[in-house]
């Protein structure tokens, strides 16, 4: 009955240690690879950097262009 399995996701390498990825636990090789994963999420070690203060005050607010007297 396993020769009748037709695989959904394409083998790839763990994005933490390389090894081959399971089906069970797509994109990792293990649970316990999918669980440092969880782990550098919520420590934070992955960050997706912000704008800094001087980009922000650059962009447009959104009352330019009006000259405040409400018409």
């Amino acid at each position: 009955m396993a020769d009748n399995v037709i695989r959904l996701r394409p083998v790839r390498p763990c994005p933490i240690c390389g090894r081959p990825s399971s089906q069970l636990t797509h994109p990792f090789c293990s649970t316990r690879c999918a669980d440092i994963d969880l782990n550098r999420w919520l420590s934070g070690a992955y960050v997706i950097p912000a704008a800094t203060g001087e980009a922000a005050d650059a962009a447009p607010s959104d009352d330019a262009g009006t000259d405040g007297d409400g018409d």
